[in-house]
């Protein structure tokens, strides 16, 4: 690397380390530049690289490096002041409060010295004649750290009372600090209302929000505020995570994963920062990092995860039983040292608190991707054990037997479970009656599906050992069904048939009852209905007729035998309300939408009248697409708000997710994001659960972003997206819902700042979008790409964005957007050197493009066109004026002769400008007297007072009869008034234009091109 030649090369250089991210890299760069700053043999250049050196140990894990040219300045300060200019006097008096804070981070720093520099910073600003605000704040900080409350209670009153200064910190760290005191009194609220300001952004600084953010998450939960403290830890997480500095920050990230079930995530945060298990430059943010690493591997632990591999300090691998030892150990040790050196236990019992914590929160869905981390089921005792254990541990058979029976007799969503209870407790079935045996067969079957069917005829002969030749056929009728649904239809119909004509005969001899001929008969439905789906998928035409009559009168003969038939039989009121579904599905079948949604309807009503809410969710679903199609969101609406009220907790997770997220997208639809935004956090959360995190989950996690970016919550937007890109793919969830995931994240990305991250989530949508048949988002990708370049100082590459955007909306025909990519082109031109010449030239064509436009365009689009028109002008002539002097000759004579044609060309185009807008009657106002203005500054720039005083009264006039509260015509009224003063000033008269008649060249004498030229910068 060559050397620094001179002083300003090495403040450039300077200032270019600052902006480079905070860490060692940084840290040895400062070091370089200080050793070029001593061969420089300028004293005042070495300050500003000590300065500098001081202030990026100040910001990285190697904070206790900066003693040493703190240590240097001053003595410098001290033997030779007047070396130090204005800002290095300040900057050297400003840090003797990171000195303070620096050493009570420094557990081998007595605290003695710490009292010393204290009241040697006292003695420097009382010297310097600053307020004793920042000394009292330091005296806070180590009384409190130490826990002298009393003190601590006296510096903070003194603090606050002190005058503000310019040695004070910024109200967005004294916020910080004070809110802090308030979460160690246990004052929460409080402390949150004081960190408000900051949290709603009215005060910030280059680390606030971050902190106020991470330390604001203990107190929200605490308090119950989830759904803020979700926001906060989206949020702050994204500004701390790039900031080496920020490790205490950092804990508390992981704290909140740990007391909100969210361990699977801290685990991550552990894995992306390494370094911090290992940091030694300031002890007492390890401190912190150790205490919470604790936290979160002891909750692993306590879920039986103690083996679970998890990352830690390098050289090894660690498992959480063994890191939690590991962290609990350098936590212990490091407050010993503190303890010592402070001569109290406070900072002990802090973080033996902090490590102590129980979860807040059982478990707080995110957003971003996160897998469930479930406890693990203790290993299984030995074979003898278990059956003692069993025998102890289940009631005695006959209270199984009878609470199994009255959950299936009611329907209930656990009889399953219930019966395998029977089955455990009863062994082999020895000492069951056959009717026992039977049930517990046939239900063993039904767990089991098409692996039971065996079980299903072993159940139908022991209902027949039991004298119960009617649920004999109803399970071998079960049977059969279940055989349908493999896709054994036609042999499963010719088995329901001939055990349908068997219990039809039976019930007239009154040799069963209607609840099992009901279920044989439901199941002959159930079966024809099988080939009904069968026929429609096949587009078996004369078959499929056939089908839907035979599906039709079976279900029709259900519902004429179980209606009227005892109503306080579940079973019965259950079989009709799924014969008329049926009903529904074979009206949908036939295109009669509207009725299959009523007979919907009343079949989810009837399960929910009976006490079986459960059976009605797939049929509030229905209801709900039945809605969709018809153009309804209000009845999609409430059938899914229906579905997820009556389904509760017996849905399964991927249902569950599913039917938020369709509420989620409806109400989205209805612009309710905010409840959107509940919904499809909802849908996230359960397709984690079901363990469809990469599939569900990750669509739930794109439409979560879209909401959250319609909220304008930019940062959490942002953090989803990101989680949901990891996921999504063309293959699985189609390129659309990619190109849309990567727009949204580069519009939350742009509202933050972050231009060149913007730009290449906009480039990588584009790009996918690039062979799409229909190419109006590939052009708008593009030409939003080429802001995000330009934003982000990457001119070239802003410039072929816009080209690229350019030749798509011309082969789109849409000559407003092409041509504001010529407008984007021009200024970007403008800003490259000896670029003034294509910069016109660009707009030249944009002028062009807009007028060809407009002389083909049909009615409707004149009036867009024609302002766009309007537009372009402008643009132009402020262009015109800004490049006024770049071709100017090195004399004077000659630059204002240059500057003077720029702005008579400039007037020209603006003058064309307020012609068109002018044009535009009311529509065009208040672009008409922008213009007008613009054009009087030209004029009065132009040396002609009485032009420029002409065009002041024509907006004034304008306006004569406007509406005051109009905040533009207020501002342009101003605006004009300015202009005349200054008309009047310069004319030394009443604005009368005396240029004419004394015959004058219109006041070329009096023209002054340098002073306005910082007016015409680009409007937009």
């Amino acid at each position: 690397m060559s050397g620094i030649a001179d002083f300003e090369e090495l403040r450039r250089a300077l200032a270019e380390n600052s902006e480079q991210p905070e860490g060692p890299a940084r840290n040895a760069r400062a070091e370089q530049l200080l050793a070029e700053a001593e061969r420089l043999d300028i004293p005042l250049a070495v300050i500003e690289a000590l300065g500098h050196q001081l202030k990026v140990y100040n910001y990285s894990s190697e904070k206790d490096k900066m003693f040493v040219p703190f240590a240097r300045l001053l003595r410098m300060w001290d033997e030779r002041p007047e070396e130090f200019d204005e800002y290095e006097t300040h900057s050297l008096h400003w840090v003797f409060k990171w000195m303070s804070a620096g050493m009570l981070d420094q557990p081998h720093i007595p605290l003695a010295s710490v009292e010393k520099w204290l009241g040697e910073m006292e003695h420097r600003y009382r010297l310097a004649g600053y307020s004793e605000r920042a000394v009292r704040s330091a005296e806070f900080s180590v009384a409190a750290h130490v826990g002298d409350l009393a003190r601590a209670g006296r510096a903070y009153a003194a603090w606050l009372a002190a005058d503000r200064d310019g040695m004070a910190d910024c109200h967005a760290c004294e916020l910080r600090v004070q809110g802090t005191w308030q979460v160690r009194c246990g004052r929460d609220a409080e402390a949150l209302e004081l960190w408000r300001p900051v949290l709603e952004g009215e005060f910030a600084c280059a680390h606030e929000p971050h902190t106020v953010l991470a330390s604001s998450l203990a107190p929200l939960l605490r308090l119950g505020r989830v759904d803020e403290a979700r926001a906060h830890h989206l949020r702050g997480f994204r500004l701390v995570r790039p900031m080496e500095s920020m490790r205490g920050a950092y804990a508390d990230h992981v704290e909140f994963c740990a007391l909100t079930g969210n361990e699977a995530r801290g685990l991550e945060l552990l894995a992306e920062r390494p370094a911090y298990f290992t940091d030694t430059g300031q002890p007492r943010s390890r401190l912190d990092f150790m205490a919470v690493v604790t936290l979160l591997t002891d909750r692993l632990t306590g879920l039986g995860l103690g083996e679970r591999r998890v990352p830690g300090p390098a050289g090894r691998t660690w498992t959480a039983r063994e890191l939690a030892a590991h962290a609990r150990a350098e936590a212990t040790e490091l407050a010993g040292r503190f303890d010592r050196r402070n001569g109290t236990s406070c900072v002990g019992d802090r973080i033996r608190a902090r490590m102590a914590q129980r979860p807040l929160v059982e478990r707080l869905p995110l957003g971003v991707r996160n897998v469930r981390t479930a406890a693990v089921p203790a290993a299984a005792p030995p074979p003898a054990a278990a059956e003692t254990a069993q025998a102890a541990a289940e009631p005695a058979l006959s209270a199984l037997l009878a609470e199994a029976r009255r959950l299936s007799d009611t329907l209930q969503p656990h009889a399953l479970e219930a019966w395998a209870a029977v089955a455990r407790a009863a062994q082999d079935g020895t000492g069951l009656a056959p009717r026992d045996r039977a049930e517990l067969a046939d239900h063993e079957a039904m767990a089991q599906g098409p692996e039971g069917l065996a079980l299903f005829d072993r159940a139908a002969e022991l209902y027949a050992q039991a004298g119960d030749p009617g649920e004999a056929l109803a399970a071998r009728a079960r049977a059969a069904y279940v055989r349908a649904l493999t896709g054994e239809v036609d042999a499963a119909l010719a088995v329901v048939t001939g055990l349908y004509d068997e219990v039809l005969a039976l019930y007239a001899d009154e040799g069963t009852g209607v609840r099992q001929t009901a279920s044989v008969v439901m199941s002959r439905a159930r079966i024809l209905m099988r080939r009904v789906h069968e026929a429609a998928e096949h587009g078996a035409g004369e078959t499929a007729h056939g089908a839907l009559g035979d599906a039709e009168a079976a279900v029709r003969e259900v519902l004429a035998l179980v209606e009227g038939c005892g109503a306080d039989d579940v079973r019965l009121v259950a079989r009709a309300a799924e014969a008329r579904a049926m009903l529904a599905e074979l009206a949908g079948l036939t295109g009669d939408a509207e009725r299959a949604a009523e007979l919907f309807r009343r079949a989810a009503g009837a399960f929910v009248s009976a006490g079986l809410p459960w059976f009605a969710v797939e049929y509030e679903v229905q209801v709900a697409a039945l809605a969709h199609q018809a153009g309804d969101p209000a009845g999609a609406e409430r059938a899914l708000r229906g579905a997820l009220e009556h389904g509760g907790p017996y849905v399964e997770p991927v249902g569950r997710a599913q039917l938020h997220l369709q509420l989620a997208e409806v109400l989205g639809g209805r612009d309710a994001a905010e409840e959107a935004v509940e919904h499809a956090l909802e849908a996230a959360h359960w397709a984690d659960e079901a363990g469809e995190s990469g599939t569900l989950g990750a669509w739930a996690r794109q439409q979560l972003g879209g909401f959250l970016l319609r909220r304008g919550r930019y940062a959490e937007a942002a953090e989803v997206l990101e989680s949901a890109l990891a996921d999504l793919s063309a293959g699985t969830h189609g390129d659309g819902v990619v190109v849309q995931a990567r727009w949204w994240l580069g519009d939350c990305l742009g509202e933050l700042g972050e231009h060149r991250a913007a730009a290449e989530q906009r480039l990588e949508a584009a790009e996918l979008a690039r062979d799409w048949p229909e190419q109006q988002d590939h052009a708008t990708l593009a030409h939003l790409a080429a802001e995000s370049l330009g934003h982000a100082g990457l001119a070239e590459e802003a410039d072929r964005a816009y080209a690229r955007a350019g030749g798509l909306w011309r082969s789109l025909g849409n000559a407003q957007f092409l041509v504001r990519s010529l407008r984007a082109r021009a200024w970007l031109a403008l800003g490259r050197d000896s670029g003034a010449s294509d910069a016109r030239e660009l707009m030249a064509c944009a002028v062009r493009e807009c007028e060809t436009a407009l002389a083909a365009a049909d009615p409707a689009d004149r009036e867009q066109l024609s302002a766009e028109l309007g537009a372009t002008h402008r643009q132009f002539a402020e262009l015109l004026a800004r490049s006024a002097s770049e071709e100017a000759e090195d004399t004077a004579e000659a630059e204002d002769a240059a500057i003077r044609a720029a702005f008579e060309a400039a007037l020209e185009q603006m003058t064309r400008a307020v012609a068109v807008f002018a044009a535009l009657g009311g529509a065009g106002l208040h672009d008409r007297t922008g213009a007008e203005l613009a054009a009087g500054w030209l004029e009065a720039d132009l040396g002609r007072p009485a032009r420029a005083a002409a065009r002041a009264r024509d907006v004034l006039a304008a306006y004569e009869d406007a509406d005051d509260a109009d905040d533009t015509v207020r501002a342009r009224q101003a605006e004009a008034a300015q202009l005349l003063d200054a008309a009047r000033e310069a004319d030394g008269s009443d604005g009368t234009d005396r240029s004419d008649r004394a015959g004058g060249s219109d006041g070329a004498d009096g023209f002054d091109g340098g002073d306005r030229r910082g007016r015409w910068g680009r409007s937009g």
